[in-house]
């Protein structure tokens, strides 16, 4: 897939656009986001994205816009994920319901830029070690029976700080309370930080651990470097509002962790697969391709992550109104 270097540059500036929209209409105005202000919005961020797509579709072929398509929706399903470790870091820190948007926006371009680093670098290796594949294959499998084991003791991640978190607390001066929207403030004669920046530290450094999932999933989609990037921005510039959306729905979706798993397990798979088709490892098969497993399609990768999740959700639903109709829940 041959991109030209103005497409690149239309598709970063609508991305742009698309943040300073989101900032100046949303974020500016602090407020907590209504059900259907929230609803709007990510109908739009989704449907932008699903138009974006059909061009790739059309333009690149159906082979590409398959990859697209695959990696949204497997890039959404492991966002409605991460929401639930969002919560968990909006109670942590006690942000206030009307700054938690502005948390979330530039949490979210924090995790644009380190994300685009990782791509970057994840692309150059693979360009040069096709062995990587195996790594990566690995990786997801292992990934996917611990998500698998998780959802069976009916486990969630939880949010633990890491050590640069627990650094910044100590070596940065902190205020006691939130001061608005401000990230800073003059106290006793010196420059303090407002709670607000070590709650964006979280979610920053939160998105490192996702990234370390999604990156690999989406490589394991596609290798084209720029249907990675354009996966993962419109993925994570819908997050915010579908936060808000959802809100305690998070909790109904008990089956999800399984669908994670079996995605991940997927596409951990397949990356194997590939790895084999393209051998150089000397010890593998004398480092000749193995071929006598063939190739999972994308077509078949798309089929089967739709009807994990709409499965998954389906089921997660039903449980959750059987069990408030026995009251337990």
């Amino acid at each position: 897939m041959d991109v030209p270097v103005w497409v690149w540059g239309l598709t970063v500036a609508l991305i742009v656009a698309m943040l300073v929209v989101d900032l100046v209409l949303h974020v500016r105005t602090p407020h907590e986001p209504g059900l259907r202000e929230s609803a709007v919005w990510s109908a739009a961020y989704v449907g932008i994205a699903l138009l974006f797509g059909v061009v790739v579709l059309v333009v690149a072929g159906p082979t590409f816009g398959g990859e697209y398509f695959a990696g949204y929706v497997t890039e959404k399903s492991l966002s409605v994920d991460n929401l639930f470790v969002f919560v968990l870091i909006m109670s942590s820190f006690a942000v206030p319901k009307e700054l938690q948007p502005t948390v979330l926006l530039y949490g979210i371009v924090f995790a644009l830029l380190l994300r685009t680093g990782f791509i970057l670098v994840g692309a150059a290796v693979i360009e040069l070690f096709s062995w990587v594949f195996y790594l990566f294959g690995a990786f997801l499998l292992w990934t996917a029976v611990n998500q698998a084991r998780e959802a069976a003791r009916g486990e969630r991640d939880e949010f633990e700080e890491n050590a640069a978190l627990r650094l910044a607390r100590r070596v940065l001066p902190t205020t006691e309370g939130y001061e608005g929207d401000r990230l800073t403030v003059r106290q006793n004669g010196r420059r303090a930080v407002t709670p607000l920046v070590i709650a964006l530290l979280a979610i920053g450094s939160a998105d490192v651990l996702f990234a370390v999932d999604s990156i690999p999933a989406v490589f394991g989609l596609t290798q084209e470097t720029y249907l990675v990037f354009t996966v993962n921005a419109f993925s994570l510039l819908g997050l915010r509002q579908l936060f808000f959306l959802l809100g305690g729905l998070l909790d109904r979706l008990v089956y999800l962790g399984y669908g994670l798993a079996v995605i991940l397990g997927l596409i951990g798979v397949k990356l194997v697969i590939e790895a084999l088709h393209t051998n150089e490892l000397p010890f593998v098969n004398g480092g000749e391709p193995v071929t006598a497993v063939p190739l999972i399609p994308t077509w078949l990768s798309l089929l089967v992550i739709m009807v994990t999740l709409l499965v998954t959700t389906a089921a997660s639903l039903r449980r959750s109104r059987r069990d408030a109709a026995r009251g337990t829940r």
